[in-house]
């Protein structure tokens, strides 16, 4: 996805469009009349589901939309789920629905991440497939999640990793080859994991709980369960200048509160319930102690309250044309229409209670998501027109207490042990889940070799800078694999220690002496020529002085501690192999050996001091890590937490 396009989504929305996957040569206009025809019946289709949710934020809206540059006419709409990630969860589940009930559209849905469904099945995708090569290749279609292939061996459908489809190309690549596009039963299984238990989560995510709150509250809560979204958000998003208003509480007094039975989704309640809040002495909400059996239901309903005060104090009452009824809206009989055969009514006669009730959800829901953005008015223009159309009546909800369902157990605010137990079972099953990924992983440690990283350093040391800079070996990473024996053969012996009792500590030392050894033989045969004898003389004085100053050097840091600082493992168990196989010498070896100028293992040295800088990172970026990343060598995960 184009990284402005991701931009352009706030971090707690989403968007979702549905496109008509053919339309069979349709003008513009039969194309606009089709899809505003689709979005009345699909709404009445999931309107039964709707009428019951309560939104965190935004609810779910569908809109038409007409063609604009390369994105055909479509039905699409954009929801704010604030901090409850199921309200997104549950709009995808819509999506698979309504697809499925209408094979003829096609859904995308987006959000900040992009393609959010494939995170949730990262561990399941094709290699190819990435947020930079997914732009318009995952769709909901039929009801199963669709990736548009890229072409293979085995086949050539599809578009390749360079092609960015447009969103025309790609819907008919669906259309033509589905079963082809049909993501793999692992990715589908993974990435509808979260609402493969919808609808039935709606009412598993609600949490019903008593408050005390005013009468007027209680009043709106009756007519519009909804509304306590706002009235949360409200009072959890409050700031000093909002709780002005809640000194006097002009529309909510305190002295009219009552018991009542509020139902929140468990984001609201976990909002509401975990702020500690001390109401403003002269608001008069006045708290009882906390050993009182009543203290949750205050406390609750006092912080509702304010939630609703706040709401009001920013609003004022609506004209008249706002409370115009949806009966004169010329949708409201087409949809009217469509909830009637899609059977929304379950059979209950006209005029009956509950046929009364359904149809004003069914305004409600209207009002929300059918009716156009410019008749919507405020939360709080809503609760302030219900209370001027609604007169109260204190002493039939005094009356209604006493005949109040039970509240729900809040015991899912904290994990117990049980809990943890059943959370600590199920790793197994996903560990188990992902065993080939973990051979994988196991595969790529086993060969990985400590041999690399010694001889990645030298040649970083050993390559040629310039005025830029040093330029780090990225090259060996894209070179063809080639195996040499006697390579590995002589990488090993190094490593091992075999070869270093007479090497240099200078690595190039040896490489420098062999340049001038190399000069030295070549002034030899000019010299055979007719060659001067000063110019062969000055070669060789000038490497012995050479090597005389790094003996001197050499000397003069064996008597310091310096040495100690490294490790000479393999030069001591090579005299000590010595030593036993002679054992006659009565520890001479050894002595000698330890007069001797002890040379050190680089290699050795090197891989030691850089893991032990990998394990004091703790996993986390430091010098180690970022040096020999730079370097082109990955190091594994450290499987031994210890």
């Amino acid at each position: 996805m184009d990284v402005l396009q991701m931009r352009s989504i706030p971090e707690d929305m989403v968007q979702y469009k549905l496109f008509l996957v053919q339309t069979n040569g349709m003008s513009s206009q039969q194309t606009e009349e089709r899809l505003k025809h689709l979005t009345e019946e699909m709404l009445a289709k999931v309107a039964q589901l709707l009428v019951q949710y309560i939104w965190q934020d935004q609810p779910f809206n569908l809109k038409y939309h007409p063609e604009k540059g390369d994105v055909p006419a479509h039905i699409g709409g954009s929801t704010r789920y604030g901090d409850n990630i199921e309200d997104e969860w549950f709009i995808v589940y819509l999506l698979l629905h309504l697809t499925e009930l209408f094979p003829e559209l096609a859904a995308r849905v987006e959000d900040n991440d992009g393609d959010f469904l494939l995170i949730e099945a990262a561990d399941h995708l094709p290699k190819w497939l990435n947020p930079d090569t997914s732009e318009n290749r995952v769709f909901i279609y039929r009801g199963e999640l669709h990736i548009l292939p890229c072409p293979s061996k085995s086949s050539s459908i599809g578009f390749s990793l360079d092609v960015v489809p447009s969103l025309a190309q790609a819907l008919v690549l669906l259309s033509a080859h589905p079963e082809v596009c049909l993501a793999s039963p692992k990715i589908r299984s993974a990435a509808t994991r979260k609402f493969m238990t919808y609808p039935e989560k709606i009412k598993a995510n609600l949490h019903r709980a008593h408050c005390f709150i005013p009468a007027g509250v209680a009043s709106v809560l009756a007519q519009r369960p909804d509304l306590v979204a706002p009235a949360v958000s409200a009072f959890y998003l409050r700031d000093p200048v909002d709780l002005q208003a809640c000194r006097s509480f002009k529309t909510f007094p305190p002295d009219t509160r009552v018991l009542a039975s509020v139902t929140f989704t468990r984001c609201l309640y976990a909002q509401l319930q975990q702020q500690q809040f001390t109401p403003d002495r002269r608001s008069d909400f006045d708290l009882p102690p906390r050993s009182h059996p009543r203290y949750k239901a205050h406390e609750l309903g006092t912080k509702l309250a304010h939630g609703f005060e706040i709401l009001c104090s920013k609003s004022r009452l609506p004209s008249s044309e706002a409370n115009t009824p949806v009966s004169c809206n010329p949708q409201w009989k087409n949809f009217l229409e469509s909830l009637k055969k899609n059977g929304y009514f379950r059979g209950q006669l006209e005029g009956s209670a509950f046929h009364k009730e359904l149809l004003r959800c069914a305004e409600i829901f209207f009002k929300q998501s059918v009716a156009s953005k410019s008749s919507s008015i405020s939360a709080g223009e809503e609760i302030l027109q219900l209370l001027h159309n609604s007169p109260l009546n204190l002493e039939e909800f005094k009356k209604l207490e006493s005949q109040l369902p039970p509240e729900d157990s809040d015991s899912w605010l904290e994990v117990t042990s049980q809990d943890l137990e059943q959370l600590l079972q199920k790793r197994p099953v996903e560990e188990a889940s992902g065993k080939e990924e973990e051979e994988d992983t196991k595969e790529e440690e086993a060969g990985y070799s400590l041999v690399a990283v010694s001889q990645g350093m030298k040649d970083f040391l050993n390559a040629m800078s310039s005025h830029e800079g040093a330029e780090t070996p990225w090259s060996l990473q894209i070179q063809p694999f080639s195996f040499d024996p006697g390579s590995m053969a002589n990488a090993l012996d190094k490593l091992l220690g075999m070869q270093r009792q007479h090497t240099s500590f200078i690595p190039r030392l040896d490489e420098q002496m062999l340049t001038c050894r190399g000069k030295e033989e070549e002034l030899d045969n000019e010299t055979e020529e007719g060659s001067s004898g000063p110019a062969e003389m000055s070669a060789a004085e000038t490497l012995d002085s050479l090597k005389s100053y790094m003996d001197q050097m050499d000397q003069e840091l064996q008597s310091t501690n310096v040495g100690k600082s490294f490790s000479q493992t393999n030069y001591k168990a090579c005299v000590n192999n010595d030593s036993s196989r002679s054992p006659t010498g009565d520890g001479l070896l050894t002595e000698e050996a330890e007069e001797e100028i002890q040379p050190l293992d680089i290699d050795v040295n090197l891989v030691a001091n850089l893991l032990e800088s990998l394990s004091s990172q703790a996993g986390l970026a430091g010098p180690a890590s970022n040096l020999l990343q730079s370097l082109g060598i990955q190091i594994p995960p450290n499987s031994d937490p210890s």
